[in-house]
């Protein structure tokens, strides 16, 4: 079986660097599935999304928070705004950051930047899906 050797960069730490057999990453346009030889491609990513990966047949979640990703046809290389394992999240406090985010969004005065209220709630959104 051949594999595809996916790095995660965050601000802080590398997060990822191992050989992997898919990933799935949230790009802007929507979710890219990538296999070894896959095409080159360069995108960014959403402000919120998961990024699922598959080693030895167990799938993992990392909820990303924006960036880049850089794909050719034997890696992935993702720079991450910032990164969190789901593993590494708090179910209940991520659950309460969504209920404040979408109410913050739903309410949006003259005074509030809608597209920091619409990408919070994104990344709110990732940080439950990463950490069920």
């Amino acid at each position: 079986m051949s594999t595809l050797h996916l790095q995660v960069v965050g601000p802080e730490r590398m997060l990822v660097d191992e050989q992997v057999s898919e990933v799935q990453i949230p790009a802007n346009d929507g979710y890219i599935g990538v296999l070894p030889g896959h095409a080159a491609l360069l995108s960014a990513l959403k402000p919120g999304g998961v990024l699922t990966y598959v080693i030895a047949g167990q799938t993992r979640k990392l909820a990303l928070y924006g960036g880049f990703v850089e794909v050719l046809a034997t890696s992935a290389r993702v720079l991450a705004d910032g990164a969190e394992f789901g593993s590494e999240i708090n179910k209940e406090k991520a659950q309460a950051r969504l209920a404040v985010a979408a109410k913050a969004a739903d309410h949006i005065s003259p005074d509030t930047d809608q597209q920091a209220a619409q990408d919070e709630l994104l990344r709110a959104q990732a940080a439950v899906e990463a950490a069920a």
